[in-house]
């Protein structure tokens, strides 16, 4: 199944099980009280929100708050609250659905960066250790490019000896992308294309450039950009056979 009928198959169950929730307990309604219905229905705007999305979890709330309304607040059978205690939990229930479902996404959110963090650190050490290795500078190249790829999710890259003419935009250490003079708006356009470069130097001296070719207005995190400039500065000292070879 794909991403996008996953997510719709998501949402449906969202909306669907407060809906089988309350269904379910109509039958002891006269024996269940209204605020341990809430926290059952609660429980299961918690479950979603863990599991998939934002708006999942803002469907099952949504959801919820319909069906314990109309299954569970007098009048029963109308979307209408008329007891004050009813409106309360009601408010609650809503209020409490739309908390869980944020903190939710902010926990994703923070594995999500937290995992990046640690794979683009593994990344640099990687190109390190490369670096310091016996391996032709070709292949050191080829790797590193690979690694670039992967890193800044582009197109291609290559390894280019010595400086272009005209110089291209250039992806510098802190990040930011200079073009022309001026600083290119990276967060909103991506990297610019048709290519991008970065400057590879040794004890002042440049060794080459790695030429990125990025995706059309792709976005990419500053993070992995600043890691990318490290993970291509970190094999420099790699690279002085590289022009006689003629890059990979």
């Amino acid at each position: 199944m794909s991403a996008g009928r996953l997510r719709l198959a998501a949402w449906a169950a969202s909306l669907a099980l407060p809906l089988v929730v309350s269904l379910t307990l109509v039958a002891v309604r006269s024996r269940f009280a209204n605020a341990a219905v809430a926290l059952l229905l609660v429980g299961g705007v918690t479950a979603v929100a863990v599991l998939a999305d934002r708006v999942a979890g803002y469907l099952a709330t949504l959801s919820a708050g319909a069906w314990f309304d109309f299954y569970w607040t007098r009048p029963y059978g109308r979307f209408t609250i008329s007891h004050r205690p009813d409106l309360e939990t009601f408010v609650c229930l809503v209020g409490v659905g739309v908390a869980v479902t944020e903190l939710a996404q902010w926990s994703r959110r923070s594995r999500r960066r937290h995992h990046e963090s640690a794979w683009l650190v593994a990344a640099i050490a990687d190109a390190s250790s490369l670096a310091a290795s016996s391996e032709p500078a070709v292949d050191v190249v080829e790797r590193v490019a690979a690694m670039l790829i992967e890193v800044l999710e582009l197109r291609a890259c290559r390894f280019e000896p010595g400086g272009a003419e005209p110089p291209r935009a250039r992806l510098l250490v802190t990040g930011d992308v200079e073009n022309a003079g001026l600083l290119w708006p990276v967060d909103e356009w991506g990297l610019p294309g048709p290519e991008t470069e970065i400057v590879v130097s040794w004890r002042g001296r440049m060794r080459g450039s790695f030429v990125l070719s990025p995706r059309t207005a792709h976005p990419v995190s500053l993070e992995r950009r600043v890691a990318a400039v490290a993970i291509a500065e970190s094999v420099a000292g790699a690279l002085p056979g590289v022009g006689a070879r003629g890059g990979p």
